[in-house]
């Protein structure tokens, strides 16, 4: 009662003993003596208890700026979101128990992460009971919202001169070795067609009703707004299936609803298996350092901004209108001073202000319209400006080579 598991059949240990003395040691040091005493009634089977740990290690999270929390209050935070989950599944919530893993998954350290992995495919390796909605409700996301515009329709909602300079270059069954040679040491983006029409989610992720069934229930971070760098734009934590109900709907910019930059198949690994990683991203003896999903519906744009790493592009499903600078002219694109925003341009391509900015007006670029089951290089530095043409399922594949460029041949 009030919160309380059964005495007699408390929950099973979530992570080892060893590991979990030594994060409340950890945690005793910071002063979080009420975290502990907390924690230790929900490894009993105190509800109440886990909810008021969890509160507790939320709160450290955002006592100041992300990069000074200590690691330890997000390892406890991550414990216990396991606590609650645990609790949460015993009593038949199992929805709100997918919720507290994912919220240890996206807030949590690294300490529990295979613990809130294992806890997450426990609870979806089970059935679910609730009624399936019926054949009725199935939609292919391309069939119902990506069938795109014509080229006519395309250059009306796209930045002025699009399509109008030179469009990037294109090439099918391309080797690694000319990859490397013609494009990755020279700096130089390229289309590559053909190279994943291979993956299973070429097909899988047109079909709503499968990524409802594999990730309907887990929590993710989207985008709501115009962009990033627009004041109305906020973050908010929901649903998939939500967020899937979103997309149909989207009816204006102001509440359009993009998840960008998320590490989704860190996160759900059915999706993961969707996907492989192309030879391309090993150039230069490369390692990968993120994977990364963007999803949303028709009008999502990425502003005029440059990456730090090697990016591959991989558009699933659906197309997007792509614009490029090259790192050469930097400085003619108006980056913020702000160190946050150092690697983003003040200059709105959809609505330029030639007065504020006179030297964009007339600067060369390239673009191209990507096509779905198509990949984009875009090299280190090079700015770029990304819209949705489509409701479109994307991948970025960011690498850094462990080896000088001049070295890779």
């Amino acid at each position: 009662m009030g919160g309380q598991a059964d005495e007699l059949n408390p929950p099973p240990a979530l992570v080892s003993e060893e590991r979990r003395a030594a994060l409340m040691r950890r945690i005793t040091e910071e002063g979080g003596f009420a975290f502990v005493s907390s924690a230790e009634k929900a490894a009993a089977g105190d509800l109440r208890a886990a909810d008021a740990a969890r509160e507790m290690a939320w709160e450290q999270l955002h006592s100041g700026p992300w990069n000074e929390v200590v690691p330890a209050w997000r390892d406890a935070y991550a414990m216990a979101c396991l606590h609650v989950a645990a609790l949460r599944d015993g009593a038949g919530d199992r929805s709100e128990a997918l919720r507290a893993l994912d919220m240890g998954i996206i807030m949590g350290g690294p300490l529990l992460r295979p613990d809130l992995d294992a806890a997450v495919q426990r609870i979806m390796a089970r059935p679910v009971t609730k009624e399936s909605e019926g054949r009725n409700s199935e939609r292919m996301v391309s069939e119902e919202h990506s069938k795109g515009l014509d080229l006519a329709d395309v250059l009306h909602i796209l930045p002025n001169k699009s399509l109008s300079c030179k469009i990037v270059e294109k090439c099918s069954s391309l080797s690694l070795e000319r990859f490397v040679s013609d494009y990755f040491l020279r700096g130089c983006p390229i289309i590559i067609s053909g190279y994943i029409d291979g993956w299973p989610a070429r097909t899988k992720w047109k079909d709503i009703e499968y990524l409802k069934r594999i990730a309907g229930d887990r929590t993710v971070p989207v985008e709501v707004g115009k962009n990033y760098l627009c004041s109305e734009w906020k973050q908010e934590l929901i649903t998939f299936s939500q967020f899937l109900e979103r997309i149909v709907s989207a009816d204006c910019p102001s509440k359009l609803t993009y998840l960008a930059q998320h590490p989704l198949f860190d996160q759900i690994q059915e999706l993961r298996n969707d996907i492989m990683i192309p030879d391309y991203c090993f150039a230069g003896g490369g390692e990968l350092q993120s994977l990364n999903a963007w999803f949303g519906p028709p009008g999502t744009v990425t502003p005029l901004h440059h990456d730090p790493h090697h990016n591959l592009f991989a558009q699933v499903v659906g197309r997007k209108y792509i614009r490029l600078y090259p790192s050469s002219v930097s400085e003619e694109l108006y980056p913020y001073s702000e160190s946050m925003l150092s690697n983003s341009s003040q200059v709105d391509l959809d609505h330029i202000d030639v007065k504020q900015f006179p030297k964009v007006e007339n600067m060369d670029f390239i673009d191209c319209i990507l096509e779905e089951g198509e990949l984009l290089y875009i090299p280190p530095k090079w700015w770029h400006y990304v819209r949705s043409l489509s409701t479109s399922f994307s991948v970025s594949f960011w690498w850094s080579p462990t080896v000088p460029p001049t070295s890779v041949l």
